[in-house]
């Protein structure tokens, strides 16, 4: 098999370093660059929004025991990383000698299949021109900014973890924007630091877009639980100098204030380039662009789904650890197909929450214990079979609800919605 010279990896998150790791253990022994927007090196994100928040920090800003670094060894990889350079633009067909990307340019094998043409081209930075022969487009996702001259912060880099957790203290006030998994999540450890906390939500529940209103409702109550001040139904109009200017008119008085009301893939760069875009890098099964030698993974790509007959795009850790393997397979020339269930985690509250699978508005909704307690959980069944559920402290449900929904079984509703019987005993 006829590997390709260079590959050039854009994005130097969890998805990124995944990616040339599993390159170099698949045996490829070309030229790998990588590209780090940050100045960092690759470091795990889901601590930054969790322990990062409630460690404290020393004079140097290292977070006490908590450390995200992944601990990539670029030396033992061969790998050329390159902190603090981002893509700016991307030329494909542009085959030349540039950069120190180094190598021949052409079409070296494992070109995309039925897209015809050769492979290869170049990606403009800030510093510099990178050719390459495979390109893997990692380049995650940016948060969403509210409209106003108030200083909004978020919470989307290890940066933005050390300057949020300086700030958090007894007393502050601090206003969140959005009661989704983020903005729980910070609600918990700002109140664990003493702030003073609101969240204000333009939904009519907490996590009410990621599992619908009926169960996201009834986290609703944790936050008075923890003493966190919930407003639903409160869309923001502008963040102000001291405060939120709430659409119907109200003023919120804060001296902090975070965005958390989700993110976009970071794809402007791709503008023109003729691949094709939409709610981020189209990608087949395979985790193949629109151009040839071009492949999207992360937070960034979207990805056709035959399991749930969509296109998806998903923004969770676990898609950044698992697809990279898919892309590197097929990279080398490979034909694997990344289609899983989708699997995230949240600690708020005092409370594991886990989902897995993914549901529609019309599935059916079935619960196994009462949600009043402190664990139980919630299933959705479309056509007779599970297709998610959403543990709380019921980690086992959450185990043998993704083997049922990878195995599209039929299940018997009356011993699902029973939690004293194992879920993977509700086969029909």
């Amino acid at each position: 098999m006829h590997y390709p010279e260079r590959v050039l990896v854009t994005g130097a998150g969890l998805a990124g370093l995944r990616t040339v790791v599993s390159l170099r253990e698949r045996g490829y022994a070309g030229r790998i660059t990588l590209l780090g927007a940050e100045e960092r090196p690759p470091y795990d994100r889901p601590p930054l929004s969790k322990k990062v928040l409630t460690e404290g920090v020393d004079s140097v800003g290292s977070v006490g025991s908590v450390d995200p670094s992944l601990g990539a060894d670029f030396a033992a990889l061969d790998v050329d990383f390159r902190p603090g350079e981002t893509a700016e633009s991307l030329d494909v067909g542009d085959v030349g000698d540039v950069g120190d990307a180094g190598g021949s340019g052409g079409s070296a094998g494992g070109s995309r299949a039925g897209s015809g043409g050769s492979a290869g081209g170049s990606v403009r930075t800030n510093r510099d021109k990178c050719g390459f022969d495979r390109l893997v487009i990692a380049t995650g996702a940016l948060p969403v900014a509210l409209p106003g001259p108030g200083r909004q912060r978020f919470l989307r880099t290890y940066d933005d973890a050390l300057a949020l957790r300086a700030v958090l203290r007894p007393g502050l006030r601090l206003a969140i924007v959005g009661a989704g998994w983020i903005g729980a999540e910070l609600a918990t450890a700002a109140r664990a630091a003493g702030a003073s906390v609101t969240v204000v939500e333009a939904g009519p529940a907490p996590l009410a877009a990621a599992i619908g209103a009926a169960v996201g409702g009834l986290t609703a109550r944790w936050y008075a639980d923890a003493g966190v001040v919930l407003r639903t139904g409160a869309p923001v109009a502008s963040v102000e100098v001291g405060g939120l200017a709430l659409a119907d008119g109200e003023w919120l008085a804060a001296d902090e204030i975070v965005t958390a009301i989700g993110v976009r893939p970071a794809v402007g760069w791709l503008a023109g380039s003729g691949l094709a875009l939409a709610d981020g890098v189209v990608v087949d099964g395979g985790l193949r662009a629109s151009l040839p030698g071009v492949y999207g993974v992360g937070d960034c790509a979207a990805f056709w789904s035959g399991r749930f007959g969509t296109r998806m795009r998903i923004e969770h850790w676990d898609t950044a650890l698992q697809a990279p393997q898919v892309v590197a397979a097929n990279v080398l020339g490979g034909s694997e197909v990344y289609d899983p269930v989708p699997y995230f985690w949240s600690e708020q509250f005092g409370r594991m929450l886990q989902y897995v699978g993914r549901h529609g508005a019309g599935d059916d909704l079935r619960w196994r214990g009462d949600p009043a307690e402190p664990t139980w959980t919630a299933c959705w069944l479309s056509g007779g079979r599970l297709t998610a559920v959403l543990s709380v402290g019921r980690p086992r449900d959450m185990l043998q609800g993704r083997r049922l929904i990878a195995g599209r079984a039929l299940v018997d509703p009356d011993r699902l919605a029973d939690p004293a019987t194992p879920l993977k005993s509700a086969i029909a």
